[in-house]
């Protein structure tokens, strides 16, 4: 299909000055080199930025000065925050960055304290674009449309910005450590498949090289691009995909998922089916449950029967507010209804905590106004 390309990785046209967090190890070194430094310096100032979450050249005192003042060039501003804003006791904090073009986007860092015998995660929610070009009726992002691709230091960088924020302790609860990741935020991950990808590489890669964050605790989310899911398999990651279902029937997820004209359910699943074979790993289906709309009864059944014999879990998210919508969430007795008749078809489902909702920071509401 000749229009993929598009649909993996849009035109570099827009992006900032290439940066550290572009680079793979090997052109790190390269880059280094050829500022007259030698290579070794690129391991340090891998150290500096994936393990102490260090950007500014002038605080890295353990290089020379003439060797910081160089090295300034690989790390140019990508994003400035615009303000940042905290609820839930301050264990949810969302910021606004402004790019270097003036795009505006937002991440979202949040800690989970642990409970019976979960341990203690810190997660930050990130964006892979500025806007979202998926055009979801029931999101504020989808809503407010494409803008451009971000660039993979742009994304890497909220990772940092957040991991630098959690052992500062800018979270209540004190100091912490980064240890989850979400391509939840702004826009459709997969449809910057390249940059994605290396920011995957990123995350993964060991430090100092990279944040050496587990792969189990990534985060990919897709409303359903199905060539660049298969193809996300084949790069053979690990990380876990989370599949923005929203119905289990072509005539409705046509409407609340238009990108579904194209792909249709059963395509959709059989992709997240390949990925789940390939990686060993459980998928999950990501479900708003909007009122009166995709709520009712046979389609907890109908999802229930399409789901049972797969490696998948369901994530039902209460739909979110966003302005201007006439949608409201399902009433609780309703959810509890959907979950029952999901569980007794054998499929595993857990109701989201929903986190940030007063501060527009929650699923479906990230809009980055000024």
């Amino acid at each position: 299909m000749s229009s993929l390309p598009l649909v993996f990785d849009a035109p570099r046209r827009g992006l900032p000055p290439t940066h550290f967090a572009d680079l793979d190890p090997g052109a790190r070194r390269a880059a280094v080199t050829e500022l007259g430094l030698p290579g070794f310096r690129a391991d340090q100032l891998s150290r500096q930025y994936y393990t102490r979450f260090e950007n500014d050249p002038a605080a890295m005192t353990d290089l020379p000065a003439a060797a910081r003042e160089k090295l300034a060039a690989l790390l140019p501003t990508l994003l400035t925050e615009v303000r940042s804003t905290t609820t839930d006791d301050g264990m949810t904090r969302k910021t606004l960055w402004r790019l270097h073009d003036g795009a505006l986007v937002e991440s979202v860092l949040m800690r989970y304290p642990a409970r019976g015998d979960s341990r203690e995660r810190v997660t930050v929610c990130i964006s892979s674009q500025a806007g979202c070009g998926m055009a979801c009726p029931f999101c504020a992002t989808g809503q407010g449309g494409l803008t451009r691709n971000l660039s993979t230091a742009e994304i890497v960088e909220q990772v940092r910005a957040a991991a630098r924020a959690a052992a500062r302790g800018d979270l209540g609860g004190g100091p912490g450590r980064l240890s989850n990741v979400v391509f939840m935020g702004m826009g459709e991950p997969l449809a910057n498949y390249n940059r994605v990808l290396a920011t995957l590489h990123r995350l993964i890669e060991p430090a100092p090289a990279g944040f050496g964050l587990s792969r189990r605790s990534i985060t990919v989310s897709s409303v359903g691009l199905v060539p660049a899911i298969t193809r996300l398999a084949d790069a053979d990651l690990g990380v876990t995909l989370a599949v923005s279902l929203h119905a289990p029937d072509d005539e409705l997820r046509d409407t609340l998922v238009p990108v579904n004209t194209r792909w249709k359910v059963a395509e959709v699943l059989e992709a997240a089916d390949i990925y789940a074979a390939k990686t060993g790993r459980r998928y999950s289906i990501e479900y708003a449950m909007i009122r009166d709309v995709n709520d009712q009864a046979w389609r907890a059944e109908l999802l229930g029967d399409l789901l049972a014999p797969r490696l998948a879990h369901v994530n039902l998210i209460p739909l979110n507010p966003t302005p201007g919508s006439e949608w409201d969430a399902s009433p609780k007795n309703v959810e509890r209804a959907f979950v029952e008749r999901l569980e007794v078809r054998g499929v595993s489902v857990t109701v989201r905590d929903t986190r940030g909702q007063d501060i527009d920071g929650a699923c479906g509401q990230l809009a980055a106004a000024p």
